[in-house]
């Protein structure tokens, strides 16, 4: 029992799972935010491209 206490295989991966999570909802919560200002580069984007 003492043994498993002590193992601390994957917990490395679970923090970096942790981070990216973390991450991703910042980036999805800043999208929607500036969701209208995004919209707006991406439209001037593809009219200059055209």
């Amino acid at each position: 029992m003492q043994r498993l206490w002590r193992d601390e295989e994957g917990q490395g991966l679970v923090e970096y799972a942790l981070i990216i999570a973390v991450i991703a909802i910042a980036v999805i919560v800043a999208m929607i935010f500036f969701r209208g200002a995004l919209q707006n580069e991406f439209s001037m984007i593809g009219n200059n491209l055209t």
